[in-house]
C-alpha cells in the first residue's frame, strides 16, 4: 500500500475523511444528496449508540471539530449561488459507523475512490425468496436512517468531464462493483445504509459514457473493488473481528424474502386498429 498525490486528494482528521478537488460536480445518494458543485466531499464516523436526527447541525459540528469549518468559504457560497439548481451547505457528506482509520483509497487511470466498509447490518437478496411479507425492519421508511450500524460508503471522482447521464450512470457502476466485491468477500451485496458519491471535473477531457466497457467505467470498477476490499479487511482485522457468516449472525440485518408480482407489459394496438374502436 502506497501513499501518493491524487487528483482527488484526501486527509483524515478527528473521525472525518475529506476528499478535495476544486470545482468538482458531485452526485450523492447519501443524506442531503443530489447534484451539487463543491470543492470537497466528506465521510464522517459517528460514535456507537449515535442517535442524532438533526443531521445538518451535527455535520456542521463535526466539520468544525475537525477543523474543516472554513471549507464553506465565501467563494464556495458565491459559486453555489450562481445556479438555483445547486445545493447549498457543505459538500456531499456521508455518515458511517466505521472508523476513518480503516478508510482505504485506490486509483486507476482517471479515477480515484475512497471507501469505508463494515457489514454489521447486511442486506441479503435471496434469489429464491420464501415469499413471506417483509418485516417491519426491512420495510420501514426509516430503515436507512441509522448509519452507525455499519455501512459501506464510497466517494469516487474522475478527472474526466462526464455528460449528465454518464455521471448518473457512474453511481450504478460503482454500486455494482461494490455489490460484486461484497458478495465475494461476505456473501451479501450490501448493507441497509450503503451510499455512494461520485464526482467529475467539468473542465476535464469530455466523456459521453461511463459504462463498464469504457475507460472511466472499468477504472471505477477496479477502484471500488480494491478500496472496498481493503477497507473491509482493515475493519475486520482490527481486534480480531469476524465477518458475519450470515444475516442471522449479524447484529442488524435484513433479508428481502417478499416476492414481487411479475407481469408482461401490454402490447399497444396499432393506430388503425385503435381508431376503429
Amino acid at each position: 500500500m502506497t501513499e501518493v498525490d491524487q487528483p482527488y486528494d484526501a486527509i483524515r482528521r478527528t473521525g472525518v475523511l475529506r476528499v478535495a478537488r476544486p470545482g468538482t460536480e458531485w452526485l450523492s445518494t447519501g443524506w442531503n444528496g443530489g447534484r451539487r458543485t463543491a470543492d470537497r466531499a466528506y465521510n464522517i464516523t459517528v460514535p456507537e449508540g449515535w442517535d442524532r436526527t438533526d443531521l445538518g447541525p451535527y455535520v456542521d459540528e463535526r466539520l468544525e471539530r475537525a477543523g474543516f469549518a472554513d471549507d464553506g468559504s465565501e467563494r464556495d457560497r458565491e459559486k453555489r449561488s450562481e445556479s438555483r439548481r445547486e445545493r447549498t451547505g457543505p459538500g456531499p457528506t456521508l455518515l458511517t459507523g466505521v472508523e476513518q482509520t480503516e478508510a482505504r483509497g485506490a486509483c486507476c487511470g482517471s479515477v480515484t475512490a475512497y471507501a469505508t466498509a463494515g457489514i454489521s447490518n447486511p442486506a441479503a437478496l435471496p434469489i429464491s425468496p420464501s415469499g413471506e411479507s417483509p418485516s417491519a425492519t426491512s420495510g420501514s421508511d426509516d430503515a436507512n436512517a441509522t448509519p452507525g450500524r455499519g455501512t459501506v460508503n464510497v466517494i469516487l471522482g474522475t478527472t474526466r468531464a462526464l455528460a449528465p447521464g454518464a455521471l448518473a450512470n457512474l453511481i450504478a457502476v460503482a454500486a455494482e462493483a461494490k455489490a460484486a466485491t461484497l458478495l465475494a468477500e461476505a456473501g451479501v451485496p450490501g448493507t441497509t445504509t450503503d451510499a455512494v458519491v461520485v464526482g467529475h471535473d467539468p473542465t476535464g477531457e469530455p466523456a459521453e459514457f461511463s459504462g463498464s466497457g469504457t475507460d472511466v467505467g472499468a477504472a471505477t470498477r477496479a477502484c471500488v473493488r480494491e478500496a472496498v476490499r481493503a477497507s473491509l479487511r482493515a475493519h475486520y482485522e482490527r481486534d480480531d473481528r469476524e465477518l458475519p457468516k450470515s444475516v442471522a449472525d449479524a447484529i442488524y440485518g435484513v433479508s428481502t424474502d417478499v416476492r414481487a408480482d411479475v407481469f408482461r407489459p401490454p402490447l399497444e394496438a396499432d393506430s388503425d386498429a385503435a381508431s376503429q374502436r
